[in-house]
């Protein structure tokens, strides 16, 4: 099942999770759309009525029936608008729930996903997908009840108009196929192609902002906030563009709808000439009201494109499955570690340390071996089967990971610490801290655990942020831990204090280490070392091709 296939079935779940909402909102446009046509219909044939009762003199006036009519007409207003705000209340909160459940669901999705499209996203165009993309896609619950609304309009009108005459009905049918059919082409020919730009330049906007956000203090501190702004400009230039020719579009519709009803509103007439005023008011009003049952479809055509566009491009989030080609359930909680190019089999509570110059792909490797990159060949294996045919989700269970550029999220040191282990106790969380280095700090202040961050951190150092990056990895329960540089820019009595916790950690829960560093205090904790090469064209890692011991210098 492709992408698209699977993110349609995501949505054809939620129709039927809200089914019920979806129903009462079609069901109240019906009695809304019904009830504007022929409340305006019946206003007019009341109205001339009885003017021309008053007109004919007091004993046609005494017998014209007004109250019969005026009930009428207050009962079709209620029901007008009652039906549009159950419509409107009712559609709203399908959508909402809907896209409530679908952005986890599309998160999961992607998270899940091969790393070569789960890490290809960057931050800018994944809110741009998460956030605008799925808001466009409401439409698809929103306006469902739209065709049953302009449907029951449209017969009202019809209906209403045939009562006068046949062909007084027969024009506003037409008028209305009309209508609709160059509404279609014109959404087709510009609302449509604009739109899609639309989201388009949206993910273009955010992804921009979001890199020059990343270095404002580098644009600040060379001088460039001028460019940074023009860059803005440009690239919002295009995003404005495309809102204006949906705009523009959607004024092309509307003129074509008034005209088309206002020249059946006149064959209406036209066709009427000689039966009674009242009758004539009634068909011709009944053949203006007919503009917004028309009307109502026109909102589809404006977001038809956009919604689309979102659809393509929310598909690109959801990978076809994978089938795993091994059974990796029967690991059991020991994973043993393989390189092809080096006769090495490690497992817990053994330490490898993973040396090599700068940019020879030291990283890589890990990333490779954890399966948060591709796997272009099969020389990375974990309990003997390459990690290129792990299923993803079991093959990242069995590393807690500290990478050396360390993410944090806008909230607590609690909410950070939490991301490992949803169900640490604080005790935990104050001994990770305390292995990390970092308890007195966050001691220090008086909302200890509940101490804000900021944004990525931004109340912490640099050091404390790495540290943090460490304690959240202590407190995953996996057989290997993995750290990356993980004393890099410390002092040489942090360091120390850092490797002693890290000691003690790997000491108390039996895991095995594997850590990159170019510290020698921290390669004295490993048991062996394989050096990186480098990467070869192909994506291959070449490694040393022996096995060396760590010893101290």
């Amino acid at each position: 099942m492709t992408g698209r296939l699977r993110l349609h079935a995501l949505l054809a779940g939620q129709r039927r999770a809200q089914r019920v909402s979806l129903a009462t909102a079609a069901a109240c446009a019906v009695v809304a759309a019904a009830s504007a046509v022929l409340l305006l219909g019946l206003s007019g044939w009341f109205i001339t009525g009885a003017a021309l009762a008053g007109l004919a003199g007091v004993g046609a006036a005494q017998t014209f029936n007004v109250l019969l009519p005026s009930a009428a007409i207050r009962l079709l207003a209620i029901l007008r608008t009652g039906g549009r705000y159950l419509e409107r209340v009712s559609g709203h909160d399908a959508a909402l729930k809907a896209l409530a459940s679908l952005r986890p669901a599309l998160f999961a999705e992607l998270a899940s996903a091969a790393p070569d499209k789960a890490l290809a996203l960057s931050s800018g165009e994944a809110s741009a997908r998460f956030v605008q993309d799925v808001d466009a896609i409401q439409t698809l619950f929103v306006r469902l009840s739209g065709p049953w609304g302009a449907a029951a309009g449209a017969v009202a009108a019809v209906g209403l108009a045939g009562l006068a005459d046949i062909r007084a009905g027969i024009v506003v049918a037409l008028g209305l196929t009309i209508s609709v059919a160059g509404s279609l082409l014109i959404g087709r020919q510009w609302i449509d192609p604009a739109g899609r730009e639309v989201q388009v330049a949206v993910g273009r906007l955010k992804d921009r902002l979001s890199s020059l956000q990343a270095s404002a203090a580098e644009l600040r501190a060379y001088g460039l906030e001028s460019w940074a702004v023009d860059e803005t400009d440009r690239t919002a230039s295009a995003l404005d563009q495309a809102t204006r020719q949906v705009s523009i579009a959607g004024g092309r519709i509307a003129a074509w709808q008034t005209l088309v009803m206002g020249v059946a509103a006149v064959g209406v007439f036209a066709v009427l000439i000689h039966h009674p005023p009242a009758l004539v008011a009634l068909a011709v009003l009944a053949a203006v009201a007919s503009l917004e049952a028309a009307s109502s479809l026109s909102v589809h055509f404006r977001s038809a494109g956009a919604a689309d566009q979102a659809l393509i491009r929310l598909s690109e989030l959801v990978p076809d499955p994978a089938v795993p080609s091994l059974d990796v359930l029967r690991m059991g909680s020991v994973s043993k570690l393989g390189f092809r190019s080096v006769a090495l089999g490690l497992e817990p509570p053994q330490r490898l340390a993973v040396t090599g110059a700068t940019g020879r792909g030291k990283t890589t490797l890990i990333e490779r071996l954890m399966g948060l990159r591709p796997c272009p060949d099969r020389s990375l294996t974990v309990a003997g089967v390459p990690s290129c045919d792990q299923d993803r989700a079991v093959l990242r269970r069995q590393f807690a990971y500290a990478a050396q550029e360390v993410r944090l999220l806008d909230g607590t040191i609690r909410s950070n610490l939490r991301v490992a282990d949803p169900e640490a106790r604080d005790q935990d969380l104050w001994g990770a801290l305390g292995d990390a280095d970092l308890a007195d700090r966050v001691r220090l202040s008086p909302l200890g655990l509940d101490m804000p961050l900021g944004e990525n951190g931004a109340c912490l150092s640099g050091g404390e942020r790495r540290r943090l990056g460490l304690a959240r990895a202590y407190l995953r329960s996996a057989p290997w831990l993995v750290l990356d540089e993980p004393t890099e820019g410390l002092d040489a009595a942090c360091e120390a204090r850092v490797i002693e916790g890290l000691r003690r950690r790997l000491d108390r829960s039996g895991q095995g280490l594997i850590v990159i560093s170019h510290r020698p205090a921290v390669r004295l904790l490993c048991d062996a070392s394989i050096e990186v090469m480098g990467l070869q064209a192909s994506g291959e890692l070449v490694l040393t091709t022996g096995l060396r011991r760590a010893v101290a210098a």
